[in-house]
């Protein structure tokens, strides 16, 4: 042989010829397995959140408020007037509360003008301005989704909301909550009708940008060219590539909607009923009184970890949601 090239004596092995050599059909079936895992799509993305322990200790504190917002007011029947008469039970440390009340949740942290319970007062208010902000979210996120979808796959519907944003878009949303304050009373659903009046169309407008990115991909030409329905390009090709991007932008609104309301009802423009940013506004006069500092520091740092929480949690969320983090 001209080559190097050696033979394998297959004896040493000490294998017979049928161990050797095996006879494989030609078996289509069987050629057509896939050998690798099955890919599932939220496992992959509650598998990324759950490796990182800061997310679990985030979701802990988020459950914690969570059950002393909703369920916590709801079982000891908070009433912020039942002490109002009584002079001696007003503007309490949470060690004279204690002293005076014993020992408990409700007079852990002393009281407030009316003789109220400090603890359950910023729970309750915690629970008004919580469900306004998940309310607003829900309304904003949906219409904005579903629109910004169509906006940014229809050039016509394009050039038709593009105008209509430049017109409604500019108007301050604090001037259009000051009309509907004085055209109607400062409401939980004035509040929200308020904040969702417009926001929609900036989600609108987020979501047609990323769509814009997106929409001339192959596989979205070849469903035009398949006469594929524009609602069914939206909701099946663009959505679901959005999903990270609509989550995280989810997690920036919802503590946005706290901060707001805190940062109106700071302006005497806030709800009527006793929410966290009422609350927070009532007591700014005792931030300076020396022993009544808890009435307005507790629920200024019950808002405070409560957006903090709920931006973390919805930001790690979304990281979870790429799939490029998944491999």
């Amino acid at each position: 042989m001209e080559n190097n090239e050696t033979l394998t004596d297959l004896s040493q092995f000490g294998l017979t010829n049928e161990q050797l050599f095996a006879h494989i059909d030609n078996n289509d079936a069987d050629s057509e397995k896939i050998t690798a895992p099955r890919y599932s799509y939220w496992r992959s993305v509650f598998r990324v959140f759950f490796s990182r322990k800061l997310n679990i200790v985030m979701l802990c504190i988020l459950g914690f408020i969570l059950v002393f917002t909703y369920i916590y007011p709801a079982v000891t029947n908070y009433d912020p007037y039942a002490n109002v008469m009584n002079a001696s039970s007003k503007h309490l440390s949470p060690a004279q509360a204690i002293a005076k009340f014993g020992f408990s949740l409700h007079s852990c942290l002393g009281t407030g003008a009316a003789g109220q319970s400090t603890f359950d007062a910023m729970w309750y208010g915690a629970q008004i301005s919580l469900s306004m902000s998940l309310i607003c979210t829900l309304i904003n996120m949906t219409i904005g989704v579903l629109l910004g979808a169509v906006w940014g796959y229809s050039k016509k519907f394009d050039i038709v909301m593009t105008e209509v944003l430049n017109i409604v878009g500019n108007v301050p949303t604090i001037l259009l909550v000051q009309v509907l304050v004085l055209i109607f009373k400062p409401t939980f659903w004035t509040m929200v009708l308020a904040m969702c009046i417009t926001d929609w169309m900036f989600v609108a407008y987020f979501i047609r940008t990323q769509v814009v990115i997106i929409r001339d991909r192959e596989y979205n030409l070849a469903s035009r060219c398949l006469g594929t329905p524009l609602g069914r390009i939206a909701t099946r090709n663009i959505l679901p590539v959005l999903t990270s991007v609509i989550v995280m932008y989810a997690a920036q609104i919802i503590p946005s909607y706290i901060s707001y309301e805190v940062f109106l009802a700071y302006l005497g423009m806030g709800l009527s009923e006793m929410s966290l940013g009422k609350i927070i506004n009532s007591a700014q006069n005792a931030m300076l009184t020396p022993g009544w500092g808890f009435e307005f520091w507790s629920p200024v740092a019950l808002a405070a970890v409560l957006t903090i929480t709920l931006y973390v949690v919805g930001q790690n969320l979304g990281d979870a949601s790429d799939p490029r983090t998944h491999m």
